[in-house]
């Protein structure tokens, strides 16, 4: 199984750097100068090795120059890349409240009393903050959690399920 680490939003400047968007709670490793990352293109299903020349933070992002990518044209042909890792790749979390989202992806999700609310199919990353992205058990639409501890006070990989005390009206039908 692949995980993103990273996604290219744009080019900057003219020297061929990219601005990447981090997903990854160890960018300075996925990162660093010398390291190989495998990168996808947007709709294509092969992938493609690129060596990190530089790397600096800028802007909530990083600033990366990519072995062989050296002008702006190049750095716009990477637009939407996806940089990838194999989960097989993974050393296990040392934190028990840490989770790699396709540890999440396919847990059960109940309420405290253990009634079944859905099932977690994406973990969603936004400016605010993480969601777990549910398929209801019931009918199957998507509710949108917020992962907090206020509303998700316990999730157990071994066990395989995630448990919610919701604020009144979160899982209400629209």
């Amino acid at each position: 199984m692949e995980l993103v680490v990273g996604r290219v939003a744009k080019s900057h400047g003219v020297r061929g750097e990219l601005v990447v968007e981090v997903r990854t709670d160890e960018p300075e490793q996925r990162f660093a100068p010398g390291i190989v990352l495998r990168g996808r293109l947007p709709r294509a299903t092969s992938t493609q090795d690129y060596t990190v020349e530089s790397v600096r933070e800028h802007s909530g992002r990083l600033l990366v120059c990519l072995r062989g990518v050296s002008d702006r044209t190049a750095a716009d042909a990477l637009r939407g890349t996806l940089f990838l890792i194999d989960t097989a790749d993974l050393s296990p979390s040392e934190d028990p409240d840490e989770f790699y989202d396709h540890e999440l992806e396919g847990l059960s999700v109940q309420l405290v009393d253990g009634a079944v609310v859905g099932e977690v199919t994406e973990v969603l990353h936004s400016a605010a903050g993480e969601l777990l992205s549910v398929r209801a058990a019931d009918d199957g639409r998507e509710i949108l959690i917020p992962f907090v501890t206020a509303i998700v006070p316990s999730v157990s990989v071994a066990e395989g399920r995630v448990v919610i005390d919701p604020p009144e009206g979160l899982l209400d039908k629209e």
